[in-house]
């Protein structure tokens, strides 16, 4: 009973729970349980509070005896990823500089979600401080690939898609400035949206102006990624680029008739991405699910000139912004990497960042151009299937050296440039059964018709109900 209750989805444990079938505590235990059996392989869950959990779910379900109103995610267990901020839970950024730090208040993310009748049972592993789409730290280590324990769940969000596709919670939240929501969710077989800047708010925010870095949703279906959008999106005052379209606008049906539909096909860019070729072989046939789904499917691609100068540039500033004065203080305790970055910006001038805003802008009107002819864009998430879980990153892709972290992860970070929602949707398998994500993107704040597509295409599919098997 109790692995059968993990493996129901969010959108199902919520009915059981609405319907007086299943109690709050009786979800949390079955999840507490799988935990226990599984995470000390794959190390995707970390700070854990179990007793604390208990007791909030014991009192979730003395407010539904007593017929009190309860949210949409009422009594569903969730464990925050360990960079967003959690009020009485240890929160380390991955970072042995705070490996003790203990919040005193929530962030707007998971204020929502507690809100929403979430039961926050601990918090998911990142790299420090969510730079690079591997997950290891010097606070937890490792987490691994519940497919593959040899090789990288992904990252920043990896310990979040780990823990989704172990069945140990059925929601997870996560961020994205290069592909952190979307690329540990193509390697674990999972879905995850990011979402246009602006969708789901920020707070507390170093750069509230910023539209790189966003929050979002990771999931095993679409419809479960729906679900949480409609609590985690909508407006709020503490964020001055925040959309004032209510979350529950993500109610609405999935369902849609891809007749006609336009797609733009590319797997890599016109020839400008290097892609492994068991992430080709992959995603050769989903071109084909489009077109027996009624979609016109074309050879097509939008000119991302400039987006890889302006997403490096933009990230080197807020990393400086943001963590400067932490690599003065602590220079020694920041993986080199970081420190790069963060030197990386010191040495912009004004006119870099005058540059960078520049190229940002004609890229945001080429590609809303682009997008008047199609309704939307099909590549890689990743251009590899999951590595080697003892390197930092991928140094060649088919032949192409990979001179830093941030090369092999173009096909999502130039995606984060446009401003543009994107969504990491599961696509099949390698001949060695590693996942392969395929990325859908559609016009400026489109996230609605996006969901829709992937929805389509998750139906028609059904890779992501193949589990691990651990």
């Amino acid at each position: 009973m109790s692995d059968e209750i993990c493996h129901r989805t969010a959108t199902e444990l919520t009915a059981l729970i609405r319907s007086g079938e299943l109690s709050a505590r009786e979800a949390l235990q079955a999840h507490l349980k799988r935990v226990e059996e599984l995470n000390p392989k794959v190390n995707a869950l970390v700070s854990l509070a179990p007793e604390q959990a208990l007791e909030a779910a014991r009192e979730a379900d003395e407010r539904f005896a007593r017929g009190e109103e309860v949210g949409p995610l009422h009594g569903l267990p969730m464990a925050h990823k360990d960079t967003h901020e959690t009020a009485g839970l240890r929160t380390t950024f991955g970072s042995p500089l705070f490996a003790e730090h203990v919040p005193e208040r929530d962030e707007l993310i998971v204020q929502r979600l507690k809100g929403a009748g979430a039961i926050t049972f601990g918090k998911t592993n990142v790299p420090e401080f969510a730079a690079g789409s591997h997950t290891f730290n010097q606070v937890f280590g490792t987490t691994a690939n519940p497919y593959a324990a040899n090789r990288s769940a992904g990252g920043s969000s990896g310990g979040a898609a780990a823990s989704l596709a172990c069945r140990m919670q059925p929601l997870a939240d996560g961020s994205d400035m290069g592909g952190s929501l979307r690329n540990p969710a193509s390697f674990c077989n999972v879905v995850g949206l990011r979402p246009a800047p602006g969708r789901v708010p920020s707070w507390p925010a170093p750069a509230a102006w910023s539209t790189m870095a966003v929050q979002g949703p990771l999931a095993r279906t679409v419809s479960d990624v729906a679900l949480m959008m409609s609590v985690i999106s909508g407006p709020d005052p503490r964020s001055p680029i925040a959309l004032t379209e209510p979350g529950s606008t993500f109610l609405g049906p999935l369902e849609a008739d891809l007749r006609g539909l336009r797609v733009a096909w590319s797997t890599d860019l016109g020839g400008e991405l290097a892609v492994d070729p068991q992430v080709r072989d992959v995603l050769e046939p989903a071109a084909q699910v489009f077109t027996d789904l009624g979609a016109t499917v074309e050879l097509a691609r939008p000119d991302l000139g400039g987006a890889d100068e302006v997403f490096r540039t933009l990230r080197a500033w807020q990393f400086e912004l943001s963590f400067g004065q932490l690599r003065d203080a602590h220079p020694e305790r920041i993986k080199p990497s970081l420190r790069d970055n963060i030197d990386a910006g010191r040495r912009l001038t004004g006119a870099d960042v005058g540059r960078a805003e520049r190229l940002h802008t004609e890229l945001f009107h080429r590609v809303a151009e682009f997008f008047t002819r199609y309704d939307v864009l099909a590549l890689p998430v990743s251009q590899v299937p999951p590595f080697d879980i003892d390197l930092e990153y991928p140094t060649e892709i088919d032949g192409e050296p990979m001179d830093s972290y941030l090369d092999w992860m173009r096909s999502a970070y130039w995606i984060s440039a446009t401003g543009n929602p994107a969504i990491s949707v599961p696509a099949g398998f390698t001949d060695e059964g590693l996942p392969v994500g395929l990325q859908l993107v559609t016009a400026h704040r489109a996230e609605h018709a996006l969901l829709r597509i992937a929805h389509a295409f998750e139906q028609a599919t059904r890779h992501a109900e193949r589990a691990p098997e651990l």
